[in-house]
């Protein structure tokens, strides 16, 4: 027990945070927004705890700076900015990318600052950064419900930190002896068993208090990239640029294999009959390309039967931003990987798009959700129902091959 925070023996993680929001809150420690509970806490001090930064020499030689959102982290945000440091901030519940590039305007006051640091700023004065954008981060700063002075850390419990940070690691952003950062209360650094910590649980270097610099010199080693086994599908839904992630280590050789996987796969079987009718289709789709070049049009007038071309069922799904070194394949790889293959596929290079067709709405909606953050060439692709669907009996096609 340290800081007023009383743990019982065999406490597990989220009985810590319990106990510490409820301290924070009982204490008159708590601060803006409020309540604290399920939140990374804020707590009178906290700027005062950010200030000490910048007596780190890991602060002062860093270039490059990852910053959670954080509230009270708003502080460690301003003096990397008053530093002139880039500075990385994860995009909310990652769900439109990971980072995104905090871009004071020219010349900009240090009011004008103040205000990039906080969560508004962010949203007004920051361009994603891509997968591609050769991210080289020197020191990562997050936030904490509680932490130990030997470096283990409990977040919130929904685990975005731990998953940025390898997602950081899978992109070579990080290196293993890239210094991380936490900022808490006094009252929140407490012991914690080492059997809560588990393989993807981030760990940190020095710990920032009101009153106090701890270097945990902790030896636990951080996560070493994307653990796929213990990612779920929902949690690939959830977070789209993971899917980009996994396409890339797999084309590398890595397992991949995602925990419900294979129960997946196996209730997805389709039947026999509709496996034969999608191997006629492409046995079709590619006798109509026969030896043409890519980026030509092709049209199949009789590739659709009757009953599916007068039901008006086939919808097209718009790809954009495709960039001009993608080739036809790649794209037809990743349909492929992220179980989104369509009855067609126009290819448009020159123009930078492709359209999909499927075979219903319902279809063309989940293959938009599973493409969604996708990431080609450096581009992440623009994915959506196309605004005009077109003429279902004059399809224009090119092969799924």
């Amino acid at each position: 027990m340290e800081g007023g925070v009383r743990l019982r023996a065999g406490a597990s993680k989220w009985d810590v945070r319990e106990k510490v929001w409820d301290y924070l809150e009982a204490s008159g420690l708590a601060d803006f927004p409020r309540p604290v509970h399920r939140r990374i806490p804020n707590f009178k001090g906290s700027h005062q705890a950010c200030c000490s930064i910048k007596q780190l020499d890991v602060f002062n030689r860093a270039c490059e700076i990852k910053v959670d959102p954080d509230k009270p982290l708003e502080g460690v945000r301003l003096a990397a900015l008053q530093a002139r440091k880039t500075l990385l901030v994860p995009t909310p519940r990652l769900r439109t990318g990971l980072f995104n590039k905090i871009v004071p305007p020219s010349g900009a006051t240090k009011e004008i600052l103040r205000i990039c640091a906080t969560s508004q700023g962010i949203k007004e004065y920051s361009v994603p950064v891509g997968l591609d954008g050769k991210a080289r981060v020197d020191l990562v700063v997050v936030g904490s419900v509680a932490v130990s002075e030997k470096g283990w850390r409990i977040g919130k419990g929904e685990g975005y930190a731990d998953m940025e940070y390898a997602m950081m690691v899978s992109m070579g952003a990080v290196q293993a002896d890239t210094p991380v950062i936490t900022i808490v209360h006094d009252c929140q650094v407490v012991d914690i068993a080492e059997d809560l910590l588990d393989d993807h649980d981030l760990t940190v270097d020095y710990i920032l208090t009101p009153t106090r610099t701890i270097k945990t010199n902790c030896k636990r080693p951080k996560p070493q990239g994307i653990i796929w086994h213990k990612v779920s599908y929902e949690m690939l839904g959830r977070i789209p640029i993971l899917k980009t992630l996994r396409y890339r280590e797999k084309q590398i050789g890595k397992d991949v294999t995602v925990q419900d996987e294979h129960s997946d796969l196996a209730n997805a079987n389709p039947p026999a009959a509709l496996n034969q009718k999608a191997m006629a289709e492409n046995t079709r789709s590619q006798a109509a390309m026969g030896s043409a070049q890519i980026g030509q049009h092709y049209v199949e007038n009789d590739s659709l039967s009757p009953r599916l071309e007068g039901s008006g069922m086939i919808t097209t799904v718009y790809v954009g931003n495709i960039p001009p070194s993608v080739r036809v394949s790649e794209l037809k790889c990743a349909l492929r990987e992220f179980h989104a293959t369509p009855l067609r596929l126009v290819w448009q290079g020159t123009q930078h798009r492709a359209f999909l067709d499927y075979k219903d709405k319902a279809t063309a909606e989940s293959a938009v959700s599973s493409l969604k953050g996708l990431s080609l060439g450096g581009n992440t692709l623009r994915v959506e129902l196309a605004k005009n669907q077109r003429n279902k009996g004059q399809v224009e096609i090119n092969s799924q091959k």
